[in-house]
């Protein structure tokens, strides 16, 4: 039987919270025309990651959120070019224990059958844009070559090499 990867798995030490404020799942290397093809994203927990953004407290290993994909975006934390940023239109609380395998990558592809989640009875709320962090004047007030080949590259669905700008003064 031929499964459908439906499903973007991240193993993430962030907290729903921070996740929600953030405005997605972010700051992966990941495959963003892949990604765009994906319905679901299902951030498992890390939590035996020590850096100053740690601030999870799921079960280690455990689903916790699920959320439908809206868009994948360039990521919007400070020194991250390349990396992308997973957004949702809707998400739900879940609790699902030893979901995460044990992967090298922190991102992986399936579906939600191959994790064995049912949505059955989950209560998806819509994501609050209003709530979500605006990026701060500084990191809004330019844009690099690399975001710039990036974000196209991910609404067009090609490769970054596949990107040329030309800039004329």
């Amino acid at each position: 039987m031929i499964t459908t990867e439906d499903t973007v798995v991240v193993f993430t030490a962030k907290s729903p919270a921070t996740i929600l404020r953030e405005g997605g799942s972010q700051a992966w290397k990941l495959d963003p025309t892949r990604a765009k093809k994906c319905t679901w994203l299902v951030c498992t927990q890390n939590a035996h990651n020590v850096e100053d953004y740690a601030d999870g407290n799921e079960p280690h290993g455990s689903a916790f959120l699920i959320g439908r994909i809206s868009r994948i975006s360039p990521a919007t934390e400070v020194g991250v070019e390349g990396r992308w940023k997973v957004e949702f239109s809707e998400y739900a609380r879940i609790a699902s224990p030893n979901v995460w395998g044990g992967d090298r990558n922190p991102v992986r592809y399936t579906s939600l059958d191959a994790l064995g989640l049912d949505l059955d009875g989950a209560d998806f709320q819509k994501v609050d844009r209003d709530s979500a962090v605006k990026p701060t004047p500084a990191v809004s007030a330019g844009l690099t070559i690399a975001q710039a080949k990036a974000g196209l590259a991910a609404t067009y669905g090609v490769s970054v090499d596949a990107i040329e700008i030309v800039i004329r003064g």
